[in-house]
């Protein structure tokens, strides 16, 4: 029977995601795992994917729109089902025909041009969402999603160069990546036409179309991103309601820095000091099962596997992606998968599994200097690992003093389903991990 596919939840504290672009149209047959549509979130351009096969008999929401998490965006029916119907099939699914009637798919490019009849002669007919119109330049409309328009701003691609291989012929994403790849030769060195210049991203803030108006001379105001946005809204969120402690400990790496260096010397794939920390937050949540948990409203949640998220600061900002059953994993291979989360967070193409869930994540800004430092939970999780900077520094061995190597790290920690003594005996079963480091291995 006919399903309602969701804005899922990307980030747990999000209560919206912009739907950047549809990579189908209504009628189109799907299969589980394709891709539906782009939503951009706090942490990424997220890809969200079908969970069934079916066929779309509408979509209820356009590119560009704000959408609540949880609200319908699409509806599918089953292979085969009559969907000849289609109020019924919304009513049966609780949807009312007025909100579905308001939230019509927006009609092809091809129609562009034609005003709906019941549309005033004194009104013009609205262009679907992400239009741009470049009339005086070339006496043509070009449709394209807002994530289209960026990239094509941001690289100095005319669109009017391209063919859109999306909905209704709209110019998406792939397209203009497409252009960029094939190299310069392709890519129009003309400005990009002035309409398209001025069309603003349809998910902005009003306050964001507006040129910048520094308070003073020299000053420049830079508009938030949706990302930005989202990411200070979460942040702001985790501090004001979850209640973070903190525990700090200096440990000493000369074992773990030798380790390192053999196996680099001996493996293909080499191995970072943070790829040590992330194994050792993994085995120590598989030893201290009671910190492998979630927060949520009802219940403390113990999680059935290890997944540890790794900060990276990547291009298009600042991703949380996860190492899955890293507990399981070894270092080269936790390696192989931190570097190639990495650079799908610079492409943009994360997908949503891969952003979602956990209950611990490690924060490593060794390589600046930094010497101690202490992060912000990422609800539900319930901890977050921040790694300082290897220092050189006097160690007491006995009655003696000798120089060794050691890492500041911080854990913070959510007390609401995380008591300070079961924190404390975590800590102490990671700092063994980490300064016996060949136990990892075994």
């Amino acid at each position: 029977m006919a399903s309602i596919f969701r804005m899922p939840g990307i980030s747990a504290d999000a209560e919206e995601a912009t739907l950047l672009e549809w990579s189908i149209v209504a009628g189109a047959t799907v299969k589980q795992g394709d891709v539906l549509a782009t939503v951009e979130t706090e942490k990424a351009n997220v890809d969200i994917e079908a969970d069934s096969d079916g066929v779309v008999m509408q979509l209820m929401a356009e590119a560009g729109d704000s959408v609540t998490i949880g609200a319908p965006i699409a509806i599918l029916l089953d292979q085969g089902e009559d969907g000849s119907d289609p109020a019924a099939i919304l009513s049966g699914l609780g949807l009312a025909p007025a909100v579905a009637a308001a939230a019509e798919p927006a009609a092809p490019a091809a129609d562009a041009d034609a005003a709906p009849a019941a549309t005033p002669a004194s009104t013009p007919a609205p262009a679907p969402s992400g239009a741009t119109e470049d009339a005086a330049a070339h006496g043509v409309r070009l449709f394209a999603s807002p994530l289209a328009r960026r990239l094509a701003l941001e690289n100095s691609v005319e669109l009017s160069a391209l063919s859109g291989s999306g909905p209704g012929g709209r110019i998406v994403r792939a397209d203009v990546e497409r252009l960029i790849a094939d190299g310069p030769a392709t890519a129009s060195a003309a400005p990009v036409p002035a309409a398209v210049q001025a069309a603003p991203p349809a998910a902005a803030a009003p306050a964001a179309t507006k040129p910048p108006q520094p308070a003073a001379a020299g000053d420049v105001d830079v508009p938030h991103t949706a990302m930005r946005r989202a990411i200070a809204s979460a942040l702001s969120a985790s501090k004001q309601t979850v209640p973070h402690f903190y525990l700090t400990s200096t440990l000493r790496v000369d074992a773990l820095l030798d380790l390192r260096e053999r196996i680099n010397t001996s493996s293909p794939v080499r191995v970072s000091i943070n790829d040590f920390f992330v194994k050792a937050t993994a085995l120590t949540l598989r030893a201290v099962p009671e910190m492998n948990v979630n927060w949520t409203p009802t219940a403390v949640r113990h999680l059935g596997s290890v997944d540890v998220a790794v900060a990276i600061q990547g291009e298009r900002g600042l991703f949380t992606p996860l190492i899955r059953d890293a507990d399981s994993k070894s270092l080269t291979e936790i390696s192989t998968s931190v570097r190639d989360l990495a650079q799908r967070a610079n492409d943009g193409t994360l997908k949503q599994h891969e952003l979602v869930g956990g209950s611990f994540a490690v924060s490593n800004l060794g390589k600046y200097g930094v010497e101690s430092f202490s992060a912000i939970l990422n609800p539900p999780q319930v901890g977050i690992v921040a790694v300082a900077g290897v220092v050189r520094a006097p160690i007491v061995e006995g009655d003696e003093i000798v120089i060794g190597n050691t890492v500041t790290v911080t854990v913070s920690v959510d007390h609401r389903p995380v008591d300070g003594v079961l924190a404390a005996q975590w800590l102490a079963r990671f700092k063994e991990y980490i300064e016996n480091p060949l136990s990892m291995l075994v």
